[in-house]
């Protein structure tokens, strides 16, 4: 909402992470493109309450790289600027489990929209169905293993639960595949 994006800009944010990509609120545009705040346009597909009856999609990658493509275009002529605008995939956000797996195993096509690209695996409830566990408090390996493939493929901002175990994954791929 575009007032709350006011006031956490008053209060110091330097980043907007918006989960509708800036469509939910007419107004959230034009906050984003008048203050000096990076965005990150996150792909969500339907409403919270109703995103995982049944998604469908032709094809999961291209149509998420279509609206996120659609969006930042509209973020470019309401006057922010590419450098500041970043994308998320939205895993777990209106898509199943097989979209979601579809999704990560393709993260590199979405550096083809020349912005950042963010994503946040953790804890997810895909990760249930993967690896053949329950819980979100058995997940931990799960979401690092996704993080990793996530890395692999340009992924340049995590969001994370498990801060200092996800920094160990983090220093060790960078010393193994960064470093070489």
């Amino acid at each position: 909402h575009s007032e709350v994006m006011r006031q956490v800009i008053d209060a110091g944010a330097k980043v907007i992470n918006d989960v509708s990509a800036l469509r939910h609120d007419a107004e959230s545009l034009s906050v984003v493109a008048n203050n000096d705040v990076d965005v990150i346009l996150m792909h969500m597909r339907g409403l919270p309450e109703t995103m995982q009856n049944a998604p469908i999609y032709k094809n999961v990658v291209l149509d998420v790289y279509d609206m996120l493509y659609d969006r930042i275009n509209h973020c470019v002529e309401a006057g922010i600027e590419r450098k500041r605008i970043c994308v998320d995939p939205g895993v777990g956000f209106g898509k199943s489990v097989k979209h979601n797996v579809e999704l990560i195993s393709s993260l590199s096509i979405f550096q083809g929209l020349g912005c950042g690209l963010a994503i946040g695996v953790s804890r997810k409830s895909f990760i249930d169905s993967v690896s053949e566990t329950e819980g979100s408090d058995r997940r931990l390996v799960g979401s690092l293993t996704a993080l990793i493939a996530a890395l692999n493929q340009g992924v340049n901002i995590l969001r994370v639960h498990d801060v200092s175990e996800t920094l160990q994954a983090l220093n060790t791929w960078h010393k193994i595949v960064m470093e070489r």
